[in-house]
């Protein structure tokens, strides 16, 4: 009778163990990482609010401004180097931009950002409207499943608490990615440049 009493306050004490240690690890989990599956715009303005783009890689920072004297084309690069800029490759990554949302939100420990390539990002782009205000995009590494890419969007990079990662859509990390060359606007043919010569045989008297 004693040894059946025994077995049962044991029994009690590792259950009442277990569920505490379960509840203490899913709580702590819950409270350092917590997920909303909600979908929400990135940002809110327009592509007319935007004056200029700044694009930070790990291999150039492109400086890009709204080109005010002429409608084509309607953006210059002005660093690293002075070119008209490819309207098409510029509207792409403004739409993402203007029309971009994020389908989850995490919020977590700021001393966890390296984890989500955050501490250190593959890309930064900073939006600077007509208004003087400043947004700013920070892209860190991809999901575990490849589909998305973590970012922070205007960052408070003084806090020392819970901060807020969106989960993204790749097309910002297509966007910004790209050789310096693509970035420039490609002459049309015609337009002030000699057509190659074709080097046909000359005619026989």
């Amino acid at each position: 009778m004693k040894l059946q009493r025994t077995t049962l306050i044991l029994i009690l004490l590792a259950l009442g163990l277990g569920g505490f240690v379960y509840f203490y690890e899913f709580y702590s989990k819950t409270q350092q990482e917590k997920i909303q599956e909600k979908t929400q715009q990135i940002f809110s303005f327009t592509p007319d609010d935007v004056q200029s783009l700044t694009v930070k890689t790990k291999d150039y920072t492109l400086n890009l401004e709204r080109n005010s004297n002429s409608k084509q084309p309607k953006w210059l690069m002005t660093s690293p180097q002075q070119a008209p800029a490819s309207d098409a490759i510029v509207s792409y990554l403004m739409d993402l931009l203007v029309k971009g949302k994020s389908d989850r939100t995490l919020s977590i420990p700021v001393d966890r950002l390296a984890e989500f390539g955050l501490a250190q990002p593959q890309s930064t782009i900073v939006i600077a409207l007509k208004n003087q205000q400043t947004h700013q995009l920070i892209l860190g590494k991809p999901d575990f499943k490849r589909s998305f890419v973590y970012a922070q969007a205007d960052p408070d990079r003084k806090s020392t608490g819970n901060v807020d990662v969106l989960l993204v859509s790749k097309d910002f990390e297509n966007a910004v990615n790209r050789e310096l060359s693509e970035w420039k606007q490609t002459p049309d043919v015609g337009e002030g440049k000699p057509l190659p010569s074709l080097n046909l045989p000359t005619p026989q008297n």
